[in-house]
């Protein structure tokens, strides 16, 4: 696994390990502008992903930033550009 991109493959992996899949969401469709409620995924869900992520990537990220990352594609943007940003250092 790539450690300094996160994808939406990963993300939808992730998610399903951490929190389930609910009936009826196809989380395989066109999902990366969905607001997490319609996703079925509330902030815990969020949150079991996060510290997923965090430990497997060996990075902490800002929970300021979470109120951004309502969608799937602004919290890859969100954890991208703090793994591009130790990559950097």
């Amino acid at each position: 696994m790539d450690r300094d991109r996160l994808e939406l493959d990963q993300l939808k992996r992730i998610l399903r390990e951490c929190a389930g899949e609910e009936e009826g969401i196809d989380l395989d469709g066109d999902v990366l502008d969905q607001y997490w409620f319609e996703l079925g995924y509330d902030s815990l869900a969020v949150l079991q992903a996060t510290g997923w992520i965090e430990r497997e990537f060996d990075v902490v990220l800002d929970g300021e930033d979470f109120d951004d990352a309502d969608t799937p594609r602004r919290y890859l943007d969100m954890v991208n550009r703090v793994l591009a940003d130790r990559t950097t250092v």
